[in-house]
């Protein structure tokens, strides 16, 4: 038996399910590995922490440095659910100094903000990608031949079997929907420009998710000439309820975007939904174009894809029906659990070594933060932020979660530093703001 202990700082969303996902296949499957779960914060929610325990795996809540330090003294696997997260970082850098077999599971791309730190990959035993757009990131380019066998993919996505498939009626009209964030720094900036370039008498979307940015939203269709083009539905529980009212999923997501399994995208896929996406890394390796579901570049071809998907039904319902049968047996939880069980055999089979996570991410909170920046130094030490080319902040600085620096200074507001850069980039994002305002005027 080998035992797997997974430091994760929650079990919400994506990780969440792939985690519960993960150990409940290898539960059922009666495969040779325990899984047991770290998670360093107490759930908002608890669904996923609900049904590991359901099927009889362990999740410890909120574990003290010092029991997380005898845990991992006993077990034969640390696996790191990774992505730039305050607590996981911090968790790290405080542990005790003790030898460990390391596989992390990147739950980020690695292409734009938060970048992979390439000492993490580097002291891993195994690093596993959850989608192989992350092989285009620089960090990795850069390392991939040094580090050959160690670098690998396992997709976050799985679970799919038991979603109805209701996607493909041919005698359906068209109906175009979105499931995701609504968060800039995901969704693209330039949407309801992309909406608003279709020519379709009464053209609605469906937006599934949760209410950020409804009013930047409805002022732009406004300004578009578009009131009442998108339909705010809200976040729900209930997704096959309301993924079953579309049969075309507008996915179009900034291009600077972190995601990289999409398991929003695959949900919609496995139910049939036709997607189309932008030319994106994450999306270009899910979706076969003309296949599986369309890729464009710009908005007219986007209007053009959704026009054609209008007057096509046939053709449309034949792309869903591929979606659904190629999705579910590509990304299977069965899948996942035999790539896993692979590595951690071979992992089991090697010497654990001690390293030292400080020398990764550094000793203070804001060298933390600054370890995982694509633009280190645009932060300068003297906490004030300057932009290159006095060009505007992208999304992915001013999120207020997800690793940035507002999410760092909120967990540690004693850093002076941290509390300084999100102050003067709160303001940079306010004053571009007002000039774009004014401009729009």
């Amino acid at each position: 038996m080998i035992t797997v202990l997974h430091i994760t700082p929650h079990l919400g969303g994506g990780v969440g399910k792939a985690l519960s996902g993960l150990i409940s296949q290898s539960i059922l499957s009666n495969s040779s590995v325990r899984h047991v779960v770290a998670c360093l914060e107490k759930p908002v929610k608890d669904q996923f922490i609900e049904k590991i325990r359901r099927c009889g795996g362990e999740v410890i809540i909120g574990p003290s440095q010092s029991e997380l330090d005898e845990l991992i003294s006993t077990v034969d696997i640390v696996q790191l659910e990774w992505w730039n997260h305050p607590a996981t970082i911090e968790c790290l850098c405080r542990l005790a100094l003790q030898p460990i077999r390391l596989v992390v599971w990147c739950h980020v791309s690695g292409l734009h903000n938060p970048i992979i730190p390439s000492k993490l990959m580097e002291v891993s035993h195994r690093f596993l990608f959850t989608s192989p757009c992350s092989f285009e990131a620089k960090e990795v380019a850069d390392i991939v031949e040094r580090l050959q066998g160690r670098l690998a993919v396992v997709s976050s996505g799985g679970g799919f079997e038991e979603l109805p498939k209701i996607g493909s009626n041919e005698h359906a009209n068209l109906s175009v929907g979105y499931f995701g964030s609504l968060n800039f720094a995901k969704l693209h900036p330039e949407y309801v420009d992309f909406l608003s370039a279709v020519n379709l008498p009464d053209f609605k979307v469906r937006l599934i998710g949760d209410l950020l940015n409804r009013e930047t939203f409805e002022k732009q269709c406004s300004d578009a000439g578009r009131i009442g083009m998108l339909d705010f539905r809200g976040y729900t529980t209930e997704v096959v309820s309301e993924l079953s009212t579309i049969n075309v999923l507008a996915y179009l997501l900034n291009p600077r975007h972190y995601g990289t399994a999409e398991n929003a995208l695959l949900e919609a896929m496995a139910m049939g939904i036709v997607p189309v996406v932008l030319d994106n890394s994450a999306e270009r390796n899910i979706v076969e174009h003309l296949r599986t579901g369309i890729i464009v570049r710009s908005s007219t071809e986007f209007a053009d894809a959704i026009e054609w998907l209008a007057h096509n039904p046939l053709e449309r319902s034949a792309i869903g029906m591929r979606a659904a049968i190629t999705i579910r047996d590509r990304f299977s939880l069965d899948n996942m659990n035999t790539l896993f069980c692979k590595y951690y055999e071979e992992v089991n089979a090697e010497n654990k070594k001690a390293i030292e996570f400080s020398n990764i991410f550094g000793t203070s909170p804001a060298e933390w933060f600054i370890s995982c920046q694509g633009e280190p130094e645009i932060f300068k030490i003297d906490g004030t932020i300057q932009l290159k080319s006095g060009s505007p902040p992208s999304f992915d600085l001013y999120e207020k979660t997800k690793g940035s620096v507002f999410h760092f200074s909120k967990y540690y507001p004693s850093d002076i530093l941290l509390k300084k850069w999100s102050v003067n980039l709160d303001s940079l994002e306010n004053m571009y703001s007002k000039s774009k305002g004014n401009k729009n005027d």
